[in-house]
């Protein structure tokens, strides 16, 4: 798959840039059919991306924001991607659907599979040193995952998580990626060459834009 590469001077700015382009789709989505529909992954690198979005001229009232994954931790923790996603957006007015982690996570999936739409507008992904994206995390079983849309994983970095699989991913209009650092420097090279050998080389879509700042390119 073919990925746009914009690259700015900082992660801070690559991080704004990255909001006001998911603002302008959300805006454009609006206008063309009354609703947006994104999923944003978790980790700390969004958080500056979140925190700008919530102070655009988003068309929050008719936003609603799925997870791309989320930790099995309990419902408090500051582990917890759904808190971090709440606290960086603060007071905003949209919809965000929960991914139901407190119980069995087979049966999680399950339920928040029946309440995906039935195309993403657009979906936020990260990208990890070890190559992986969402919480599809090498060499786990639920990269093989191909029947449903939301899976559990095993245990990684001491935890298990909810995911949405490729086949979620595929289905969406529009990827965006933020990806800065430069301990991401190799994952992000190899992703750009198109080396399915890693969990984020696997991801297709119809368009996909990565946001990203200097010390994470490959130069």
């Amino acid at each position: 798959m073919q990925h746009e590469l914009r690259a700015f001077e900082s992660a801070a700015v690559a991080s704004h840039k990255a909001a006001a382009f998911i603002v302008e789709r959300a805006e454009q989505s609006v206008l063309a059919k009354g609703s947006f529909s994104m999923a944003v992954s978790g980790g700390h690198t969004p958080w500056p991306m979140f925190e700008a979005m919530a102070l655009m001229n988003m068309p929050w009232a008719l936003t609603v924001i799925y997870q791309v994954d989320e930790r099995a931790v309990h419902m408090q923790s500051r582990e917890r991607n759904l808190n971090n996603l709440r606290r960086s957006l603060g007071s905003v007015e949209a919809t965000i659907v929960p991914m139901p982690v407190e119980h069995d996570l087979d049966e999680g999936a399950l339920a928040y599979e029946a309440g995906l739409p039935e195309r993403f507008d657009l979906i936020h992904l990260g990208l990890g040193p070890d190559g992986h994206t969402a919480s599809l995390i090498p060499g786990d079983p639920v990269l093989e995952v191909t029947e449903q849309l939301v899976a559990a994983t095993g245990e990684y970095q001491g935890q298990r998580r909810m995911t949405l699989t490729y086949p979620a991913i595929a289905r969406s209009d529009q990827l965006v990626w933020l990806v800065a650092g430069v301990e991401q420097r190799e994952a992000l090279s190899r992703l750009l060459e198109g080396d399915t050998s890693i969990p984020a080389g696997r991801v297709v879509s119809e368009r996909s834009l990565v946001f990203t700042d200097p010390s994470a390119l490959d130069t």
